[in-house]
């Protein structure tokens, strides 16, 4: 802006001609304006802000004093420019809207001048007064529209970060759901041979019902009795129920939601993810369950926890099956210490390794091959935990195995806090 003003400052010059007819004087007054607006420009982005803010009073003490040589020049008080000291102030207003101070002090050179040059012509002291005053007014006000235009200026400032501030903590959490969805995916993918296989049986077994059925019902010496049939048709009603079982589990937790935390049984939410994790771990593990009823609700998101401890129970089965030792075990221990809820997932397996320790919850750190690893599991997992108020820790077992603890802040007391 100040680069454009600089030329038409000089090109201003034709008004003066047309005022006061040619003249070298008023030629090298605009021309000095001129020079000063333009190195004011090209050096002001260059500087902290306070040295934009001397710049700027530099700029506004050099344009009224070149102002008020034009006036002088074209004839003092008697002058056509005398009629505009009113207006110079404003016109700073306009150009340096975020500078008050610079502006007041225009306006104090400007009152000044016009009052010395009507007393050296002989005005009577209200003349002086009064333009004084008026110059006085015009400049308060247009320092004041400044200061407004300054806090509009803030204010709209303030409401557009605070929308990017918004819109970046929805972005925020819209990734984390969709991250966490993506482990729990992957979660179920490294489960679909144990899935597959755990379907599989009561879909056989449902089968050889229904050719059992078949060949007595359709058969001419129908020798079953009705005992048989119900007990037949009962076995098979109970496949078809884990048959269901397990696309429901699998269903409800690869869900993606937004839920709120509330009050859940840890009881329940152990519950929950075991149910899924014995499809991984049947084969590979004993699974041994230790959460007594009486453990106070924890404050979190259900299926969030749920996902948080299938998480570990994966881990454990695939460090217990890449050990291939018999006797193999994954414990779930609960218990309520003080004003926190605990829980324990152990496993007598290998530990993890000393080097290996410190980097478990980076993300993206794995020690698992391409196909079983995407390096997100701890560290989601450790994010989710902490998100409901509560810490996920990592050790080795004195007695040999790993072991992950989880410790939640009772239910009720999170909420008070939260």
């Amino acid at each position: 802006m100040l680069l454009w003003l600089s030329p038409a400052v000089l090109s201003q010059y034709a008004l003066d001609v047309l005022a006061m007819g040619p003249g070298l004087e008023a030629l090298v007054i605009r021309a000095v304006w001129a020079l000063s607006v333009a190195l004011s420009a090209l050096r002001m982005d260059e500087h902290s802000a306070s040295s934009q803010r001397l710049h700027t009073a530099f700029q506004c003490t050099m344009g009224s004093l070149c102002f008020i040589a034009l006036v002088l020049v074209s004839g003092s008080c008697d002058g056509v420019y005398f009629q505009f000291f009113p207006c110079l102030p404003l016109l700073l207003c306009l150009v340096y809207p975020q500078d008050s101070l610079s502006v007041t002090i225009s306006g104090a050179l400007c009152s000044a001048s016009a009052a010395g040059m009507l007393w050296m012509a002989g005005r009577p002291v209200s003349q002086l007064l009064l333009w004084g005053g008026i110059i006085v007014t015009v400049t308060l006000v247009g320092a004041y529209g400044a200061s407004e235009f300054r806090k509009v200026q803030r204010a709209e400032n303030e409401g557009r970060l605070e929308r990017a501030r918004r819109e970046a903590l929805e972005s925020l959490a819209i990734s984390e759901r969709r991250r966490a969805h993506s482990e729990k995916l992957a979660t179920i993918g490294q489960l679909a041979a144990s899935v597959m296989h755990e379907i599989n049986n009561p879909v056989a077994f449902i089968g050889a019902n229904l050719d059992y059925l078949e060949r007595e019902v359709l058969s001419e010496r129908r020798e079953v009795s009705r005992e048989e049939l119900a007990e037949v048709f009962r076995e098979t009603r109970a496949g078809v129920e884990r048959v269901r079982q397990i696309i429901g589990d699998l269903r409800g937790f690869s869900r993606m939601d937004a839920e709120e935390p509330t009050e859940c049984a840890v009881a329940d939410v152990v519950s929950d993810a075991v149910r899924i994790a014995r499809l991984r771990l049947r084969h590979v593990a004993r699974l041994e369950v230790d959460i007594p009823e009486e453990l106070p609700p924890v404050l979190a998101v259900r299926r969030r926890l749920a996902q948080v401890l299938l998480n570990l129970l994966v881990n454990a089965g695939d460090a217990l099956e890449a050990r291939g030792h018999e006797g193999s075990e994954v414990r779930i221990i609960g218990r309520w210490e003080g004003a926190r809820v605990v829980l324990r997932v152990e496993d007598n397996g290998p530990g993890f390794p000393p080097h290996v320790l410190p980097r478990l919850f980076e993300t993206f750190f794995t020690t698992k091959g391409p196909e079983k690893g995407t390096g997100l599991g701890l560290a989601l997992s450790r994010e989710l935990v902490e998100q409901c108020g509560g810490t996920l820790v990592a050790e080795n077992r004195e007695e040999g195995g790993a072991r992950l603890r989880l410790e939640f802040p009772v239910g009720s007391i999170a909420k008070a806090a939260s």
